[in-house]
């Protein structure tokens, strides 16, 4: 249940032609009251000898009854409560209940004393309902609204509850702001996915992703085909910006623009300044390992935010509250860029993951920029690193990005959570379950050349490696050997060990700073960590055979799918995840 105070206005009977009207777009419905101060309130909806203006005369009466001086400049008080699409239609009863509920505890009505303010609820959809009120008591005073929209929020949770609603989060004021009902029906007319406000809010937070200044920002801005205006202060310094789509125009077709605070609060000018006054300007880029990707490759790229969001994680499990949400914002970076580069069958996914994440990544904890460079600076290589084309290295080190961003997403949900940020924790664990998919889908073909080099290595070798993880991870050993992951653990052991490490040395630092117990499929997490660890290609379809078995007896079934990252027995209960 979302209630929402509109602006308040002047002109009580305006706004009742609206609540009675068709609406913008046709889509009111048999308007009529379904409460109000008084049982015996005129309803034009309702009652054919009643009019507007009769119920506008009684509501503006004890505006009209005190001296104009004394009269509210906007004495027009207008709330809308609207439910989910998932919750159950509510009768007018149920509806009227929740009306006076809804004024009682916004100070508007005073039922014990009889001294509230006149008010009355309209319906004109199954969904939602709206209150009109004008702010003069019936004894000639005014009532005290200070934090009425607290309050309004605070008895919404509660019908929630009583009501059998969807449950949501408490808000602390740093969402973004919603698109309007006008906005929704637009994008639906138009045939639009989202709303043009939360397209551009998708789009300006990727131009915003790695940029280092202004001229790369509104360059990427540019790119991405928007119309901007910039705010100029007399010295002709920036002060503001302003971005619109070309073909979302109003009435008189002039582009609509929407100022990027309006778009979230972390959008800003200033706002999207403190991420590039924290950063080097000598910086040198990054460098790729030598003799593999070149160092401005796709697959270079991810690997390297592999790396930094695998330190991340440690920052925001342990570190201080403001550098966590330092690297918790500049995660939502990260996955700005990812989505923006991605291959078409991780896209949608990871695009889904982004635009949950963008929740979570503002919180009332005010983030000390400049410790987050590294994941900056993975945001930076992802975008300049352009398009993976999703096979060979790119989508292996697609799955080994991912694999490790979830990670970082599962911390910054038990991080909000710790902090009572319900709202960011929810939206977190909703970015989590995207990347779930899109983790699926770039590992299974990686995995599956792992698994069958594994099912090919002689027996042997196969035995000795068993022999070396008994001894490394003695209580873990049987669990992973029972895995079907267990044959592309062996084969990235096998790699490892012809790459020159000591492979029980790196089992031992892959568990060390991560717990594995509650992993569904350990083999498919050690698998990455041990790649990353031992800077191994991610794709090993080109990779030397170890001791395989030639023959008929290579034959072996198909690889199975990769494991979810993150399934875990009892992560519902809030359980550590990995």
């Amino acid at each position: 249940m979302i209630p929402r105070i509109q602006k308040r206005g002047q002109r009580t009977i305006g706004l009742l032609y609206y609540l009675y009207g068709p609406g913008k777009f046709e889509e009111h419905t048999d308007p009529h009251l379904v409460a109000s101060w008084d049982h015996n309130a005129p309803d034009p909806g309702r009652d054919a000898s009643a009019t507007l203006k009769q119920l506008q005369q009684l509501l503006d009466q004890p505006v009209e009854n005190i001296d104009q001086a004394q009269r509210p400049r906007k004495h027009v008080w207008h709330l809308s409560v609207r439910n989910g699409p998932e919750d159950r239609i509510l009768t007018d009863e149920e509806w009227g209940d929740v009306a006076r509920r809804m004024v009682a505890a916004a100070r508007i009505d005073d039922p014990e004393t009889g001294a509230g303010c006149r008010w009355a609820a309209v319906r004109h959809a199954d969904d939602h309902i709206h209150i009109i009120a004008t702010l003069v008591r019936e004894d000639g005073y005014k009532p005290d609204l200070d934090n009425d929209a607290a309050r309004v929020q605070a008895q919404a949770r509660a019908l929630e509850a009583e009501l059998g609603l969807r449950r949501l989060n408490k808000g602390d004021g740093t969402a973004a702001k919603r698109p309007t009902s006008a906005e929704r029906h637009k994008a639906k007319r138009q045939g639009r996915e989202r709303t043009a406000r939360e397209e551009l809010r998708e789009t300006v937070r990727r131009a915003a992703a790695g940029a280092r200044n202004e001229e790369e920002f509104f360059g990427r801005l540019t790119a991405a085909g928007l119309l901007i205006r910039t705010r100029k202060a007399p010295s002709g310094d920036l002060l503001g910006y302003k971005v619109a789509l070309p073909d979302d125009r109003n009435k008189d077709d002039e582009p609509v623009f929407y100022p990027g605070a309006r778009l979230a609060p972390d959008l800003s000018l200033p706002r999207i300044r403190e991420r590039w006054s924290a950063d080097h300007p000598d910086q040198a880029p990054s460098t790729g390992s030598p003799g593999r990707a070149t160092p401005d490759s796709p697959s270079a790229a991810r690997r390297r935010t592999a790396s930094a969001v695998w330190t991340a994680i440690t920052i925001v499990e342990q570190g201080d509250d403001a550098v966590a949400a330092a690297y918790i914002a500049s995660a939502g970076e990260v996955l700005d860029a990812l989505a923006k580069t991605s291959a078409a069958h991780t896209r949608r996914e990871l695009r889904d993951a982004a635009f949950a994440f963008e929740r979570a990544s503002r919180s009332h904890v005010r983030a000390e920029r400049g410790h987050d460079r590294a994941l900056r600076q993975a945001a930076r290589d992802l975008v300049h690193g352009g398009p993976a084309l999703g096979r060979g290295e790119d989508g292996a080190s697609t799955a080994m990005a991912i694999d490790m961003l979830f990670f970082l997403i599962t911390a910054t949900m038990h991080w909000h959570a710790k902090k009572g940020h319900a709202q960011q924790a929810a939206a977190a664990r909703q970015a989590a379950e995207h990347l779930r998919s899109a983790y699926q889908a770039a590992a299974v073909q990686p995995l599956g050349v792992l698994y069958q080099r594994g099912r090919r290595l002689n027996r042997p070798l196969l035995q000795r490696q068993t022999v070396l993880l008994r001894a490394a991870l003695p209580g873990l050993a049987e669990q992973i050997l029972a895995e079907p992951g267990w044959y592309a653990l062996a084969a990235t052991i096998a790699d490892a060990e012809a790459a020159g490490h000591d492979p029980a040395t790196l089992l031992s630092d892959a568990v060390e700073r991560r717990e594995l117990d509650t992993a569904d499929s350990v083999s498919d997490v050690l698998v990455w960590r041990l790649r990353r660890l031992a800077d191994l290609p991610a794709d090993a379809s080109g990779a030397p055979e170890h001791g395989t078995v030639k023959g008929p007896s290579a034959m072996h079934p198909a690889a199975p799918r990769p494991t979810s990252p993150g399934r875990h027995r009892g992560e519902e209960a809030g359980g550590n995840t990995r």
